[in-house]
């Protein structure tokens, strides 16, 4: 029997365990905790809806150019590297971009909820500070918002200036409608309970009418995105068949022209599906 086969199998053994201490140290090195902090901004993006500062952005930018030039010069060469490198600090901010617009669709959601909370905390006799600081146990990234206005009025805040912020960080109708309704009754009076229950219930309905229009057009929208990624699947497939091959397309100027305006017509087509399924 020859010692070929188990010799390879002894390398690859060898070699899976280590990676695993290799796994190991790079987790209790200072680099690990260095990219951590760099991409913490895309975490916190989605977590808390903050908007990165301009050192933040400036290293998550950084990061995203060096890896996908390393990705994009293993898969097709230095001219695949260097349109990757340049596309990344662009890709990096779409991905913020796409998590707080998430956070913020989820503070919208939360709305009803939150409205209600109040009504019930306005309802039981609490001031606009207690009524906060009450409904600030509703879940999701609207209880956030209101333990973090909770909070802000525990510190001595004015109230008009800790609403304000609420409202601008929601973003929303909804979340005005409310911040409204309370400042308009702490200044002339009314059943605050009772407007913020209708407006639950609006918003409900909202909601209701906002999910029914996703379903109806989940599938239209999921076949012209399939079809948007053909070419670029395409594309990739041919690269792995043949290396080298994207990069003396775009070497030629007559494909480099018509790759790119396949690709502005592509770009041009995904603009028009994101304005015609948005939601206003």
């Amino acid at each position: 029997m020859s010692l070929s086969a188990p010799l390879a199998f002894a390398a690859a053994a060898a070699g899976v365990l280590g990676a695993w201490e290799l796994l190991g140290a790079v987790e209790r090195s200072r680099l690990l905790a260095g990219v951590s902090r760099i991409v913490e901004p895309v975490a916190r993006a989605g977590r808390e809806g903050r908007e990165p500062s301009r050192p933040e952005r400036v290293r998550l930018g950084v990061l995203a150019a060096g890896v996908l030039m390393a990705a994009g010069w293993l898969v097709g060469g230095p001219v695949v590297a260097f349109v990757a490198a340049i596309s990344g600090p662009a890709a990096a901010f779409a991905v913020v971009r796409a998590r707080r617009r998430r956070y913020a669709a989820e503070l919208r959601r939360g709305a009803p909820d939150a409205a209600r909370a109040l009504a019930d905390a306005f309802g039981a006799g609490h001031s606009v500070r207690g009524a906060i600081a009450a409904a600030a146990g509703v879940p999701g990234p609207a209880g956030r918002e209101l333990r973090h206005a909770a909070r802000s009025l525990g510190y001595g805040d004015r109230t008009e200036a800790v609403l304000e912020v609420l409202r601008a960080r929601a973003g929303s109708a909804a979340w005005d409608t409310m911040v409204a309704g309370i400042l308009l009754q702490r200044d002339a009076g009314g059943d605050l309970a009772s407007l913020l229950r209708e407006l639950a219930g609006s918003l409900d309905a909202a909601t209701r009418a906002e999910r029914d229009g996703h379903a109806a057009t989940a599938q239209a929208r999921f076949t012209a995105r399939l079809v948007l990624l053909l070419p670029a699947g395409a594309a990739l497939l041919a690269e792995l068949a043949s290396p080298g091959l994207l990069a003396a397309r775009v070497a030629d100027p007559i494909p480099a022209a018509l790759i790119l305006a396949a690709a502005t017509l592509q770009l041009t087509a995904m603009l028009a599906i994101r304005h015609l399924t948005r939601v206003r």
